[in-house]
């Protein structure tokens, strides 16, 4: 029984692992198809050439995004978007999820709390009244129309809630007995345990952040203040290039619009790619977040 049990999870194991490597060849393919593209002449992607290769190896594709300012303009409006809203964002759900973890002894009302928190998942005002409110606050054209609607993600304060439950009680009851306030226990007693909670959300926020175009294409009212995903989407699926120069212009008409699109898409997935990998390891631990019970 014991030799049949085990033939049959190392089948299951290879049958796993092969589907996996699979599915990961699936979702690397089209990045290094756009790689290759990005590096080869524009007669070769135009003529459909390029499949995993470079043809004809140029850099001109790179060469023409960097030297454009609206494009490096747009990546430091996104940056810029990104520290903020992460450390605000980080800042609000530490603040949020630390009393809300609290049983209903020690906060009363708790469970009102997190139900109003939990409301705001299932329904919301709408576009309109979403918009109405951001431009009565005076926010549009500014960084901060991209980085305060969204400061307080209810879903990652859901997950912290429940990884702060998670931490045995004893540990907060001794800090209080030291003499720790609220402020202290959490600086010196949870944030230090919840760092793979915290880099899992990080990792989350940088990536919703980054991502983000239909806001910036919605609260932006001049192109020039598009951060770098709403510019890219007017640009590659809008096909607008009303903001280019006609020296741009002149130059793109030497490049195949194929190229210069799969070099914009690259440089945009680039710093995520580079991110990622010293991250891994908490996402991979936090992935679990949302099962531990309290």
């Amino acid at each position: 029984m014991a030799s049949r049990s085990s033939k049959s999870r190392m089948v299951f194991n290879v049958v796993n692992y092969l589907f996996l490597m699979l599915m990961a060849i699936l979702c690397v393919l089209p990045l290094i198809n756009v790689l290759a593209t990005s590096l080869s002449s524009s007669s070769a992607a135009t003529a459909g050439q390029v499949t995993f290769w470079p043809v004809e190896f140029t850099l001109k594709s790179y060469e023409f995004m960097l030297n454009k300012p609206e494009f490096l303009r747009s990546v430091w409006i996104t940056v810029q978007r990104v520290v903020l809203g992460t450390v605000v964002s980080m800042g609000l759900t530490l603040l949020i999820a630390f009393p809300l973890s609290k049983t209903s002894s020690r906060f009363r009302f708790r469970t009102l709390y997190v139900w109003l928190f939990v409301f705001t998942i299932l329904f919301n005002g709408g576009l309109v009244p979403w918009y109405l409110t951001i431009r009565n606050l005076g926010l549009l054209d500014s960084i901060w129309a991209l980085v305060l609607p969204g400061a307080v993600p209810v879903f990652n304060v859901i997950l912290l809630i429940n990884f702060f439950r998670g931490l045995p009680r004893e540990l907060d009851e001794a800090a209080l007995i030291d003499g720790a306030g609220h402020w202290g226990t959490l600086w010196r007693i949870y944030v230090p345990l919840s760092l793979p909670a915290m880099a899992t959300l990080v990792l989350l926020t940088v990536v919703g952040h980054w991502n983000s175009w239909f806001d910036g294409l919605i609260l932006m009212n001049s192109p020039t203040n598009y951060p770098l995903s709403t510019y890219l989407q007017t640009v590659i699926v809008s096909q607008n290039l009303t903001t280019l120069t006609a020296d741009q212009m002149k130059d793109l008409a030497e490049l195949s619009n194929r190229t210069v699109q799969s070099a914009q898409i690259f440089l945009a997935a680039l710093p995520i790619l580079l991110l990622y990998p010293f991250l891994q390891k908490y996402f991979v631990k936090g992935l679990t977040l949302g099962a531990v019970k309290g």
